[in-house]
C-alpha cells in the first residue's frame, strides 16, 4: 500500500501543476503577469515527508526568463511544452495505478477459484 500512497501523492502534486501551468497559459497575454512554477522534485520529497503546503515560485525566483515589454515573463510554446510533459507523467501514473489495481482485483478473483 506504500507505492498506493507514493502514486497518490505524485497524482496530486501532477494534478495541481497543472493548474499553475494551466493558470500560466490563461495569463500569457496578461501585462505584468509573472510566469508560476514548482520545481516538482522537491516538492515530491516534501510530500512524501507530507508537507502540505507547496512552494510556487515566480519568475523573480527563477533564473533565464526574459521579460516582455509589458511586464509579461510567459512563453507560450514552453508552457505548452510542459502541459504536455505534465501530461505525460499524469497519465502514465494513471497506467500503473490502473496495472496495480487490475493485479489486486485479479488476485481476488483467482482466490475464489
Amino acid at each position: 500500500m506504500e507505492k498506493l500512497s507514493l502514486i497518490e501523492k505524485a497524482l496530486n502534486l501532477r494534478s495541481f501543476y497543472h493548474k499553475i501551468l494551466a493558470g500560466n497559459v490563461a495569463n500569457a497575454n496578461t501585462p505584468g503577469y509573472k510566469r508560476k512554477d514548482i520545481d516538482f522534485e522537491s516538492e515530491m520529497r516534501r510530500e512524501i515527508k507530507n508537507s502540505t503546503q507547496i512552494r510556487i515560485l515566480e519568475d523573480h525566483e527563477t533564473s533565464g526568463q526574459i521579460e516582455a515589454r509589458d511586464g509579461n515573463t510567459v512563453d507560450l510554446e514552453k508552457e505548452v511544452v510542459k502541459l504536455t510533459e505534465n501530461f505525460l507523467a499524469y497519465s502514465a501514473l494513471i497506467r500503473v495505478i490502473t496495472k496495480k489495481f487490475s493485479m489486486i482485483r485479479y488476485i481476488i478473483n483467482e482466490g475464489r477459484r
